[in-house]
């Protein structure tokens, strides 16, 4: 098992990328009720922006914090034996690692020069940590096929 930050950084970006979009696709897509309802128009608007490409720009400009906020994690599970799959360690640990991948948003926000983005992120902030959690599982996945060789 490679390290992970080393198995993303040897990866093509681009196929990389992709596959992160397709988790935060499906992900999106598991959302029901009318919180779902919501939040499947809000991210079809954003999806088209830039051409269609907007969420690929942002998962491209997120994914080096991102990654560096989860690497300690995959190390812990790498010196602990990796018993299991990385994709059970998150769960195990899901709040350990939702604040570590929100704690990226939560910097960018508390930067924000306008505040009704401020406004906005903190009033959808108690959400967000639900859908990170719900994530992980599938982040896992992801990660334990980049870091399988």
């Amino acid at each position: 098992m490679k390290p992970m930050k080393q198995a993303l950084a040897d990866a093509n970006r681009d196929t990389l990328i992709d596959d992160v979009v397709k988790l935060i696709d499906s992900e999106v897509a598991k959302k029901g009720g009318i919180s779902g309802f919501a939040l499947k128009k809000g991210y079809k608007v954003v999806k088209a922006l830039k051409g269609g490409r907007m969420i690929h720009k942002a998962t491209n400009h997120l994914l080096d914090d991102f990654t560096d906020a989860v690497a300690p994690l995959h190390d812990e599970y790498r010196e602990a034996g990796a018993q299991g799959t990385f994709s059970d360690y998150l769960r195990r640990n899901d709040k350990k690692a939702s604040d570590a991948l929100l704690g990226i948003t939560d910097k960018r926000a508390q930067r924000a020069e306008h505040k009704l983005m401020k406004k906005t992120y903190s009033t959808l902030r108690p959400q967000a940590e639900k859908h990170v959690r719900d994530a992980l599982p599938g982040l896992g996945q992801l990660i334990d096929r980049y870091t399988a060789g």
